[in-house]
């Protein structure tokens, strides 16, 4: 199967995202609220909204820049967050997900964007989607707040799968630094591989195996490897994609959204202690803001997957309309790239790179 996204069509010329409205914890009206936003400040973009019709067609009646730009299809069924993915494969065909997904793979919208469950959402999307050519394990891909000028860092595999092997680390690699020069604008990313140090000697095989490969293909992948990376560089300079297993990066992923929300909970407590804290708070409103806006994780929600014959983005379950708005910003900007059609030949180039770099070892032993 061909990657989808050149033929998805267009609406008045607008570029159409396909959106689950069911299956996060606000329910559809906050799914609703974020796409409305997102049309306010972007006129470029259309809808396909799944779910119960009559519920939509009211949510989107009370909203006055969605007329004429946001088609509804009636999916009476909602993966909820309990449900096991294997059920949903099996009887979840009237669902507002799996109709969503189909968007994308008839060629109606370029992007799906969903709130749901992830583990139902990651194999419907295998089951309708298909993976690409030459694709083992696709990955869930993150944006990270850090020190870089850019803003953010790319983070990938999050949770799409908990193993991986030297070759899936090295196929991530690839699509982080597609997508790090398609989400971030970054011409040569630099790429590092989490480690619990960064000696050479440090690791399991597969991740020294990985730093080889990765190490061997940079040139011709047009990013830069620098090498081993720590927990501590993940928010850091040091590099723009950092690679890892989805055991290692679901940890790291909810270890870090804790971290934060203890971080704000202390402050506010902090600042409530007395009446003099109060008044410092006061004084330190402007700058309590701007870190508050920084480090808000709504600005970046939104988790690619990426590997697939076509792109999803996965939003927080607990997304409000902010959160939503940021997913479908997201998910426009990887349409407006041609992101998918980039990936797939970026895949479709690691297995004749690998290939090559095995064949220059040989020669050279």
């Amino acid at each position: 199967m061909s990657t989808l996204s050149n033929q998805a069509s267009t609406r008045s010329g607008r570029t159409v995202i396909s959106v689950d409205a069911m299956g996060g914890d606000l329910g559809p009206a906050a799914v609703v609220a974020g796409i409305s936003m997102s049309a306010t400040v972007n006129r470029d973009i259309a809808f396909i909204l799944h779910g119960p019709r009559e519920e939509l067609e009211r949510l989107v009646a009370k909203r006055r820049n969605l007329a004429g730009r946001c088609d509804i299809r009636d999916a009476q069924g909602v993966v909820s967050m309990t449900d096991k993915p294997s059920h949903i494969m099996r009887h979840g065909k009237n669902t507002s997900m799996w109709s969503a997904l189909d968007s994308v793979r008839d060629g109606e919208a370029t992007v799906a964007v969903s709130c749901g469950n992830t583990g139902a959402l990651m194999a419907l999307s295998m089951v309708r989607l298909r993976k690409l050519p030459g694709v083992n394990r696709p990955a869930i891909a993150v944006l990270w707040p850090s020190r870089n000028p850019q803003g953010f860092n790319v983070m990938l595999d999050v949770g799409a799968d908990v193993r991986a092997d030297e070759h899936d680390l090295l196929q991530y690699a690839l699509m982080g630094a597609s997508y790090a020069r398609n989400g971030l604008d970054l011409k040569n990313p630099r790429v590092g591989l989490l480690n619990v140090g960064t000696e050479e000697n440090k690791g399991r095989a597969e991740l020294k195996l990985a730093h080889e490969l990765i190490g061997s293909v940079a040139g011709r992948g047009n990013f830069d490897y620098v090498g081993f990376v720590e927990g501590g560089d993940i928010p850091g300079d040091v590099c723009d994609v950092i690679v890892t297993d989805g055991f290692t990066g679901n940890v790291a992923l909810k270890t870090g959204e804790g971290t934060a929300k203890l971080i704000g909970d202390l402050l506010k407590e902090a600042f409530s202690y007395t009446p003099l804290s109060r008044l410092a708070s006061l004084l330190a409103l402007t700058s309590l803001r701007r870190l508050k806006h920084r480090i808000d994780p709504r600005r970046v929600n939104g988790g690619v997957f990426l590997g697939l014959n076509g792109t999803v983005v996965k939003s927080h379950g607990s997304a409000d309309a902010t959160g939503v708005s940021a997913a479908v910003k997201l998910a426009f900007t990887l349409a407006q790239s041609g992101f998918c059609e980039k990936l797939a030949a970026r895949v479709a180039s690691a297995t004749a790179l690998t290939q090559d770099s095995q064949t220059q070892q040989k020669d050279t032993q």
